[in-house]
């Protein structure tokens, strides 16, 4: 799922913040406010790139394979080099990357978001203890986190079994001798169903939804602990089955990248299913709960925690809203499901990506408040590059559609204009594939807003 160049996107987030945690107190007013500003903008900058991304191979799904096309899908399935740095590598992300998850969550609600370290060598073992003091405290995997995170999972997997859905064709898959797998596409009645009953729950005090933001740090752990879990277990359960692919022989590195291609449970395809119902379902309600928190403290909810509810809501939605176009990624037909998609979508995705609430909701908002032209500025950069992030990837999938003869789309909120495009020009490739060449696509590879969003951000 993620390339090196998402991995920095990913990696990005932390890494602004870090940049921000190091303010001066004496300049903590702006610094709060470049961080919620930076934690915008980036989060901004992962919603138009993490699909466009995942949607990288622009080649339509046609069912004529030539034989240099069959030579590439062979080795493409076949182990041939490490990535990631290899085993070492991956041992290193997976062992730092909660670590980090855990330090940024620790300085940005105990320490006014600053970067701390130890005073001194003397202060080494100090300062570890007071770290693991936050935690043990404040992120134990306690029992009424665990009722809440698993009970999300079961309701998610419940929904997903039941709810009547659209059935989709995947892509020709090159190691099931090009057989292609049907997708049960339900996302957007499970999640709306999923709304209303957040709403039930919240208003009837069964559930407030400020409970989520008011125990991250427990739910943090909670999902961490998930992720490993279900790593290691789908690893011999994929071994012991003889279902294992594209295997290097290294136990970490395997874990890591995975063993299974196509997880399944009865109906539901786990690896698409994971990607949308945990934790984007997670981010938005975070975002949801953090505004719900300032409207029982202050009355009111702030517009830089309204940007980030919008936000969320726009890539939740266009997720459900076009989950038949995700049987068509390079997630679903090439990608494993191993802990580099696990455990992100369990714990770092929902837990990384949603740092500006967790500060907003630990802060006063005279600490992040922007002018009226600035928030302008904001929102409708942030609706412009969604405009052209939606309407890119609608035509590269339905493209990919119109190659397997699908002519007729589904429609749901919202399609915007320009989503299909009418006898568009394509490139035939060796392998057999068509490579889209008009639209967005026209004007480049990965259309302008994977560059120009990063740019307008960054200016901004």
């Amino acid at each position: 799922m993620l390339d090196s160049y998402t991995l920095s996107l990913i990696t990005s987030i932390p890494l602004c913040a870090l940049k921000h945690l190091t303010a001066s107190a004496g300049a903590h007013v702006f610094a709060s406010m470049m961080l919620y500003s930076d934690m915008m903008l980036t989060l901004v900058i992962y919603i138009l790139s993490h699909i466009l991304l995942d949607l990288m191979a622009t080649a339509g799904a046609h069912a004529f394979v030539a034989e240099e096309g069959k030579k590439l899908d062979k080795l493409l399935d076949s182990h041939t080099e490490y990535e990631f740095g290899g085993p070492w590598g991956v041992l290193a992300i997976m062992s730092g990357f909660p670590l980090l998850m855990y330090y940024l969550w620790i300085c940005l609600v105990f320490y006014d978001g600053h970067l701390v370290f130890p005073d001194s060598l003397d202060d080494v073992q100090p300062f570890l203890a007071r770290m693991w003091a936050h935690i043990s405290v404040d992120a134990t995997p306690n029992l009424y986190a665990w009722k809440v995170y698993l009970g999300l999972i079961a309701y998610q997997l419940f929904l997903a079994w039941i709810v009547p859905g659209y059935s989709q064709e995947g892509l020709p898959v090159p190691s099931l001798a090009y057989k292609t797998l049907v997708y049960k596409c339900n996302a957007i009645g499970c999640i709306y169903i999923t709304w209303i009953s957040a709403i039930v729950l919240h208003t009837t005090h069964i559930f407030r939804l400020t409970q989520i933001i008011d125990n991250f740090g427990h739910l943090m752990s909670v999902a961490m602990l998930v992720g490993f879990a279900v790593s290691f277990g789908m690893y011999f359960l994929t071994v012991a089955t003889g279902n294992q692919i594209r295997m290097s022989g290294n136990f970490i590195y395997d874990v890591f990248m995975g063993a299974c291609l196509n997880p399944r449970l009865g109906p539901i395809d786990l690896k698409m299913w994971l990607e949308v119902r945990i934790p984007w379902v997670l981010v938005f309600f975070m975002s949801v709960s953090g505004a719900c928190k300032q409207y029982e403290e202050l009355g009111y909810v702030t517009p830089n925690m309204a940007f980030m509810c919008l936000a969320t809501w726009l890539y939740l939605n266009a997720c459900i809203k076009g989950e038949e176009c995700i049987p068509q990624t390079w997630d679903m037909f090439h990608e494993k499901w191993g802990f580099l998609v696990i455990f992100w979508n369990f714990a770092g995705v929902p837990f990384s990506y949603i740092y500006s609430v967790v500060y907003m909701a630990n802060h006063d908002p005279a600490n992040y408040r922007f002018s009226t032209p600035t928030y302008v500025l904001l929102y409708g950069t942030l609706l412009t590059a969604y405009y052209i992030w939606d309407t890119a990837m609608s035509q590269k999938s339905r493209f990919k559609m119109q190659t397997q003869g699908i002519t007729t789309f589904r429609k749901t909120f919202p399609q915007l204009p320009w989503g299909t495009l009418k006898d568009p020009k394509f490139i035939q490739t060796a392998h057999g594939n068509r490579l889209l060449v008009d639209g967005w696509w026209g004007y480049s590879r990965k259309p302008v807003c994977v560059f120009w969003g990063p740019y307008a951000f960054a200016i901004n």
